[in-house]
């Protein structure tokens, strides 16, 4: 029954629903931004900023949202992918050193990380571990 509520309210609310699948979730390491690289421009056009909560893939479409979560500490953030990279091997993404500071990348510099895409093309990824959440979040409408 909250399945079928939560389909009608996201019907109604014209959300697109999209079930997260390998090619929405996957894991990998990160890394952060040297400040070296603080106002040069990105891949999208936009300078690098240290203090906003960015970050480079390599396929990802630029605007992207993405959930990255911390393997060891479970720590997460989201970020928008407005670069390409990196280019290291063995590495799934840059972030900012922002995003960084919020999973405690800082120290260790680098650091096995999930992603999820959260927005891609204007859909939401619905997993089992946020469909209560979601639920919630719509009854209190």
């Amino acid at each position: 029954m909250n399945h079928l509520y939560l389909f009608c309210i996201l019907l109604v609310a014209s959300l697109t629903v999209s079930f997260s699948s390998t090619e929405s979730s996957n894991c990998g390491v990160a890394t952060y931004y040297a400040d070296l690289f603080q106002g040069r421009r990105t891949a999208s056009g936009e300078l690098y900023d240290k203090n906003k909560l960015t970050a480079a893939h390599r396929t990802l479409p630029m605007g992207t949202k993405i959930k990255i979560t911390r393997t060891d500490n479970h720590k997460s953030v989201v970020v928008r992918i407005n670069d390409r990279g990196p280019y290291a091997r063995n590495r799934m993404l840059d972030i900012s050193k922002s995003a960084a500071e919020k999973i405690g990348l800082l120290r260790t510099g680098k650091a096995t990380v999930k992603l999820e895409i959260i927005d891609k093309n204007n859909k939401v990824a619905l997993t089992e571990e946020n469909a209560d959440e979601l639920i919630a979040i719509l009854n209190e409408w």
